[in-house]
């Protein structure tokens, strides 16, 4: 049974990289990614109805990225700047007020964490957050960093797997361990 998560005005929702190019028929899609928005959508309503923030972070690459494969990166080229695959997914239904979070934007440093030099810890504990809860895509690379990133941040951890698909479903235990390991919590 999935937990309902019971978000709070010091709560976070970070959906991670729910983007075109991760989904069904993008450059680097994930089996399941587009069945996640329904859920993510519930998630994100009920968010911003407890006042929590609600956060989503994307790849956002310039054209020449170190991770592209035609520079040596392990990554066909996806998520660039203002085209269609770095766009969020069409159904995903952000707010106005929601928080974007770009990643990966300099030539010559990847980043798979939305923590990973965004600033986003230092201005969470600006805005007094305490608990961030993560969803999104995909579980064993970008989602796995960014639960870990938040845990060393300091912040009190929810991983919802449920509204989280893998590149490589083999992975999942694993990433699973990893997370209680590191002290967040798992909602199958």
């Amino acid at each position: 049974m999935t937990m309902k998560v019971d978000y709070g005005t010091h709560d976070a929702l970070l959906v991670v990289d729910m983007q075109n190019d991760f989904c069904e028929g993008g450059a680097l899609a994930v089996q399941g990614g587009s069945a996640l928005v329904p859920g993510i959508n519930a998630e994100i309503e009920a968010a911003g109805k407890a006042g929590a923030l609600v956060i989503a972070s994307r790849d956002w690459h310039p054209v020449d990225h170190v991770s592209f494969t035609h520079r040596g990166g392990p990554w066909p080229v996806h998520c660039v700047q203002d085209t269609h695959g770095a766009s969020f997914h069409p159904d995903l239904a952000l707010p106005d007020d929601a928080i974007r979070v770009s990643k990966a934007t300099a030539f010559d440093a990847d980043a798979y964490s939305a923590f990973d030099g965004t600033g986003l810890g230092g201005y969470l504990k600006e805005k007094g957050i305490e608990r961030v809860i993560v969803c999104g895509l995909a579980l064993d690379v970008c989602v796995h960093a960014t639960v870990l990133a938040a845990r060393q941040g300091g912040f009190d951890t929810l991983f919802l797997e449920h509204l989280s698909a893998a590149v490589d479903p083999d992975t999942v235990t694993e990433c699973r361990h990893e997370f209680t390991d590191a002290g967040a919590e798992v909602s199958s």
